[in-house]
């Protein structure tokens, strides 16, 4: 079982190298964790929203391809910068915001609330159980050795990153592969999370005006799950 740390010492600890920022130096991350939530709790604003999100996506949609879209734009760059390929690769908010048009997927109130707020915001939003992390986030270039908990033909295997790839990571190995593509199986948020952390990712043009009124967005109806929920955050950007 991972050691238990606070959340305020936890966010303290999370990094982003400075190789990423050499890549991207208009990157930022604003990481949040939501401590106290309610298994059991319903979300009543989460249908609702991924009713918006699903209208917003459709109606981004009808005015440009998905993949000129300034944000999926961005992180379609993103991606070659590190040598990944977006059409075939493609980033959480342009796989989300693809599939919004057609209809959202309903998992549990936690996931169907992020989800949405990803794709009404047009930010990429990673979800993750916080008590099953072993030591603080970072984002880093891999050294290509780490492991990567996933499943392939629904067995359970262990991957590597290649070599150069951005990734999340903690001490154990990592955690989301390609910056905001595909997240493991081991940090994954279930029906029994009681503290998740989130992670919002933006480049220019998202500005952090815009990055907060995300983070803000999706912190409302989280603060539903539970009696005593508490929020932590810390915006981490280029030195």
């Amino acid at each position: 079982m991972p050691e238990l740390q606070s959340p305020e010492a936890f966010l303290a600890a999370c990094e982003v190298e400075s190789a990423v920022f050499e890549l991207r130096p208009d990157y930022r991350a604003l990481l949040l964790v939501v401590d106290g939530l309610d298994p059991d709790a319903a979300s009543s604003s989460a249908d609702e929203l991924i009713d918006r999100a699903e209208a917003h996506a459709r109606a981004l949609l009808d005015t440009s391809p998905v993949e000129d879209l300034p944000h999926i734009a961005a992180w379609r760059d993103a991606y070659r910068s590190f040598g990944a390929k977006p059409q075939r690769t493609r980033n959480s908010l342009e796989a989300l915001t693809r599939r919004a048009a057609q209809g959202l997927p309903r998992v549990n109130a936690l996931t169907d609330v992020y989800n949405a707020i990803s794709v009404l915001h047009q930010v990429p939003i990673g979800g993750e159980d916080f008590h099953r992390y072993e030591g603080p986030a970072r984002l880093v270039r891999a050294v290509g050795e780490e492991p990567f908990d996933a499943v392939a033909n629904g067995e359970s295997v262990i991957e590597h990153p290649e070599a150069g790839e951005v990734v999340w990571c903690d001490d154990a190995g990592v955690t989301c592969r390609r910056w905001n593509w595909r997240q493991g199986r081991r940090t994954g948020l279930s029906d029994q999370t009681r503290a998740a952390f989130f992670i919002l990712d933006v480049l220019a043009p998202v500005t952090d005006l815009e990055l907060t009124a995300a983070a803000d967005a999706l912190a409302q109806p989280l603060s539903a799950l539970g009696s005593e929920i508490r929020i932590s955050r810390r915006l981490v950007d280029a030195p």
